[in-house]
């Protein structure tokens, strides 16, 4: 009699992982291998065994086990190995809309796919355009999310450098090594201009009882914008004082952006004495050097209880120092307003433009402008 023939089951296993990548599980060389190696040191013919050793090794993800069940129950002829299986959620489709279309009744109403993403995407237009002082908490928590989105640019200026251009002022240094690499003949003239560097953007949000629906809103936006360019924003709360806020908002998350940030204002929902603190900033840090040739953004309702005719005067030499001055009004987006507060009608000589900051839309807005400020 002759020696028994053995049969490689291995060619079998490889052909499980070629069904598995065609159901949509990322079964790589590495994974593959991987299940080999578990297999020939188990026993092949025992289900259990060669089922464990699959999704532990073949799954990559809690949403890839329903299909692995499926496959192996499909490719492996003997019954299936009875084991608790534990239940895997369906994987909800994430949504960025906080408001859903619903009928009187209550329920969600009926919808094809192409209906529930033309409402989503109108529910956040809805959203973009709302009033920061009148959301809800889940409309806020959605608002987060498209603020993160925001992706700001800050303006730019020439800076004393050069750097080789098509255009621009003739290269003598360049074009002569041009010259000297063609034998001296002169046949290609360089050309150069200054370097485009960005410019200081200098943020300066009042905190006092009347903004207070617009505090939170406003440190997030400026977390925002500190986070695309931490070396050229600078982030001050006024209040009854001034405070610096820029390192508190330099940090990535969020949230412990805006817990370090309350941690560090200590005049919260409190007075405003806009006059006071402005002339602080100058004083220590704007005359210095932080709003020479800077944008500068305030942003306030306006109300004053301090001296009017000192803000007048301090905004008069924020702008003699600044590049641009722009003022933020959350009320300049309402129907009807004039600016008639007592404080915005003595810095409103003194500043470039006056802009609404109610809404996500106007602070997208803002962002153009700074851009090209």
């Amino acid at each position: 009699m002759g020696a028994p023939v053995t049969v490689d089951p291995l060619p079998g296993f490889v052909g499980f992982a070629a069904v598995l990548r065609e159901a949509g599980l990322p079964c790589d060389a590495h994974r593959v291998q991987a299940y080999l190696a578990a297999v020939e040191r188990l026993d092949a013919g025992d289900p259990e065994q060669v089922y464990w050793a699959g999704r532990l090794t073949l799954c990559a993800d809690p949403d890839d086990l329903p299909r692995y069940d499926e496959a192996f129950d499909a490719w492996f002829t003997a019954a299936p190995p009875l084991r608790s299986r534990t239940p895997v959620p369906t994987p909800q489709r994430a949504t960025i809309a906080a408001l859903v279309a619903r009928d009187q009744d209550g329920g969600a109403g009926e919808e094809e796919p192409g209906q529930e993403l033309a409402v989503a995407a109108s529910d956040v237009e809805i959203l973009r355009e709302r009033d920061l002082g009148e959301l809800t908490d889940a409309e806020r928590r959605h608002l987060r999310e498209l603020m993160s989105t925001l992706r700001p640019h800050l303006p730019t200026r020439s800076s004393s450098r050069y750097r080789p251009a098509r255009r621009g002022t003739l290269d003598p240094r360049r074009t002569l090594r041009a010259m000297l690499a063609d034998g001296g003949e002169t046949g290609r003239l360089a050309y150069s201009r200054h370097r485009a560097r960005a410019r200081k953007l200098v943020l300066l949000v009042d905190v006092s009882g009347s903004m207070k629906p617009y505090s939170d809103s406003l440190l997030r936006f400026a977390h925002v914008v500190v986070r695309a360019a931490p070396a050229n924003v600078e982030v001050f709360t006024l209040g009854t004082r001034l405070t610096r806020v820029s390192r508190q908002l330099r940090q990535r998350d969020p949230e412990r952006a805006m817990l370090a940030a309350g941690q560090a204002v200590a005049d919260f929902a409190g007075g405003t004495r806009l006059g006071e603190t402005l002339r602080g900033f100058l004083d220590r840090w704007g005359q210095r050097g932080l709003a020479r040739r800077s944008v500068v953004v305030l942003f306030s309702d306006g109300w004053e209880r301090g001296d009017v005719s000192l803000l007048g005067e301090q905004a008069a030499r924020l702008r003699r120092l600044a590049h641009a001055v722009f003022w933020v009004n959350p009320h300049a987006g309402h129907e009807g307003y004039a600016p008639v507060q007592s404080g915005i009608a003595a810095a409103l000589p003194h500043i470039d433009r006056l802009l609404a900051g109610h809404s996500l839309a106007t602070l997208e807005r803002l962002l153009r402008e700074i851009r090209d400020a």
